[in-house]
């Protein structure tokens, strides 16, 4: 499975963006995808995952009712809006691929996910 993951940039305080994550190749038995983030000097914190079929999604407290991540089967994309971005919502991007059905505690820990997909930076100025 390779991932592609887009959509960062330099946004103010208050502002948004929409990160990207398509897959390709060994898509038809996808289970979840999630999305992490690590910033500068910090450990890698889960931000938010969506399951294939039925489309349920967990978020991380940080982001919840500002971030939205969704999915496009047809494409085998999953998408992240994020809304009133914050400073320490600067990071590194990452989108992150599992085939194993799991429970949502388990989708908030990359090890329980089998491909990663390169990052993609957020940087939100005050």
């Amino acid at each position: 499975v390779q991932l592609q993951a887009c959509g960062g940039g330099l946004v103010q305080a208050g502002g948004s963006l929409r990160l990207s994550c398509a897959a390709s190749g060994r898509t038809f038995s996808l289970y979840a995808t999630g999305w992490f983030r690590q910033a500068p000097g910090k450990e890698r914190e889960f931000v938010a995952a969506i399951r294939w079929s039925g489309g349920n999604t967990t978020y991380a407290d940080s982001v919840k009712g500002r971030f939205t991540i969704s999915r496009d089967n047809a494409k085998n994309t999953v998408y992240l809006q994020m809304s009133s971005l914050q400073p320490e919502d600067t990071a590194v991007y990452y989108c992150l691929v599992g085939f194993v059905p799991r429970d949502s505690w388990y989708l908030s820990r990359a090890i329980n996910y089998d491909y990663w997909g390169q990052g993609t930076q957020v940087t939100v100025s005050s």
